[in-house]
C-alpha cells in the first residue's frame, strides 16, 4: 500500500480514534498525501526519501503498537 493510500484511509478515521493517539501525526501524514497527489512538483527527492526510510517505518510500528493493544 502506498502512503498516499494510507494518509487517503487517514482521513477517514474518527476525531475520537485520531485524539486517542496523539502520539502519531496524523496531520502531517495526511498532508503529505495532498502535496505528493497536487502538488508533486515541489517535491525534494531528499525529502520522500528520509519519509521512505526513516517515518514510514516509524509509522508502521505505531501502527502495530495500536493493533497489539487493541487486540488485548
Amino acid at each position: 500500500m502506498t502512503h498516499i493510500n494510507i494518509d487517503e484511509l487517514i482521513k477517514n478515521l474518527s476525531e475520537q480514534f485520531r485524539l486517542e493517539h496523539t502520539d502519531i501525526p496524523w496531520k502531517l501524514s495526511a498532508g503529505l498525501r495532498d502535496v505528493t497527489a497536487h502538488k508533486y512538483q515541489t517535491l525534494k527527492m531528499e525529502d520522500i526519501w528520509v519519509t521512505a526510510t526513516q517515518d514510514i517505518p516509524v509509522f508502521r510500528q505505531q501502527l502495530m503498537e495500536i493493533l497489539r493493544n487493541s487486540q488485548s
